[in-house]
Parts: structure tokens; sequence; C-alpha cells
């Protein structure tokens, strides 16, 4: 697996002749497959028209280099409308939120690692005020443009180590917490309280210091935090008892 940053800016080498075609600019995601599959390349003579690379025509991506067999390789994105159509859906990844589908928000999205050989986003590295982890990529449901989308019991998979997994070996929630016996359905529904909680606790120093980018409203119209006050707990958690409209709005306007 490869980071995205290690990735970008890369010298682009043609093997034929061993010339340098470019540079990696950017790494475009297609959020339908949870991909990248598009290099975007940088180039002095290319600045009128975008030029990039199908991931499948990558040899290979190494310490110093992205290679390929040869200059034709790279097309030019407004001749592949498919292409030019993922690079203006802008999904960066970096720097994306990372929420639950109930909304609960647990961490902003610092870095991804993809698959050098397929181009799969295998691995996302999150951080929050206190933490810093690693949720594998099968726990998405939603590739957005501001915010990543993940099933609720993503803080469960939550680790603090990186290691390369498979998708095939990541257990389902079904396959760990399926059992018959009472005491044990007891202790699992103790553990998903506990995730729950441990999620919100994250969420909440995710967001306490940060500033309101916009006024945010309840659903009477009431102010309930102006723009740019600094957010505490207390009127965090005003936000929150509004509804979880109101919370979504307030995480989509926060710097």
């Amino acid at each position: 697996m490869k980071k995205s940053t290690e990735i970008q800016s890369l010298p682009i080498i043609n093997i034929s002749d061993g010339s340098e075609i470019g540079k990696v600019r950017s790494l475009v995601v297609n959020p339908e497959k949870g991909s990248v599959d598009f290099l975007t390349v940088e180039h002095e003579d290319w600045q009128i028209s975008v030029r990039a690379i199908p991931f499948k025509k990558v040899v290979g991506i190494g310490e110093y280099a992205v290679t390929v067999e040869h200059e034709n390789a790279v097309i030019d994105l407004n001749e592949i409308p498919i292409a030019n159509s993922l690079v203006n859906k802008k999904i960066r990844v970096t720097d994306a939120r990372l929420m639950t589908r109930k909304g609960q928000m647990i961490g902003e999205i610092v870095e991804f690692h993809v698959d050098d050989e397929s181009g799969a986003i295998r691995t996302l590295e999150v951080k929050s005020k206190s933490d810093s982890y690693y949720l594998d990529s099968p726990h998405v449901l939603t590739w957005g443009k501001d915010i990543v989308i993940v099933k609720e019991d993503a803080a469960e998979y939550f680790r603090e180590t990186l290691v390369q997994v498979e998708v095939e070996d990541i257990s389902t929630p079904q396959e760990v917490v399926i059992m018959e016996e009472p005491v044990v359905r007891q202790e699992a529904a103790a553990t998903q309280a506990d995730g729950l909680k441990d999620i919100e606790n994250r969420q909440m120093e995710l967001l306490v210091g940060r500033q309101t980018a916009e006024d945010i409203f309840s659903l009477e119209g009431e102010l309930l935090i102006p723009k740019g006050a600094e957010l505490t707990r207390t009127n965090i958690q005003s936000v929150k008892e509004a509804g979880p409209s109101v919370f979504v709005e307030l995480t989509m306007n926060i710097r």
C-alpha cells in the first residue's frame, strides 16, 4: 500500500525511452468504487488541458517514481467524459469529515492508503483532537466531497496501528456479535452502548474549540450559535438537542 502523499508529486517515467512525462499532480477518486481511477499529470507544457493517466495503465509505484509503459498512457480528460466527470466531483478524501450514517461525527480524515496494484482505497487514517486511528475502507458507505459516511459500528473497528487487511478478511458485525446465550447478548449490548458513548466523546472533542462559519439556527428559527463563535460543550449540546438536521448543519459550517 501507498499513502496518497507518497504518490503525489512523484515523477512519471516512460519505461520505453526513460523520459520523464511529468509529475503526479493529484489522485482522482471514483466515489462509486472507492478507488483511485486516475492520476492527473503536471507538466509545464500542458497548462490549458488537464492530462491524466488511468490507474490501470500504471506499471508500478515506487519510492522515487511512477512508471508507465509508454507516453500514450497519458490521456486528455476533455476527450474522456467519464474521467472528466470524476475530476469535477472533486472527491478529496483527505480533510473530509468522517460521520456515521446516523449523524455522529467521529473525526477527520488526514490520509488514505491506496493499493498500489489496483488503486483501491484500503485504509483511512483518522484524527480527532486526542486520538489517531485507522479504519478499513469496507466500513465506508459513501465517499462524499466533504463528508465520508461510515457504518454505525465503525468505531468498534478502529485500530491504533496500520496493518494490511484484505477486504474479505474483515469480519462483518453479524459474525462478531451473533450469539445465542442471553449473557453474551447483554455483553454485546453493553459493548455497543460503550461504542456509542465513545463516538459521542470523539465527536465532542472534534468540535470543541472550533468556530462557526455561519449562524446556526434551530428548526424554529431561533439563533443557537452566531457566526464566528467558539464551540463549547454547552452550545454543541444545545445544537444536538435541537435535532439531527441542525447538528449536521453545524458540522458542515465549522472552521
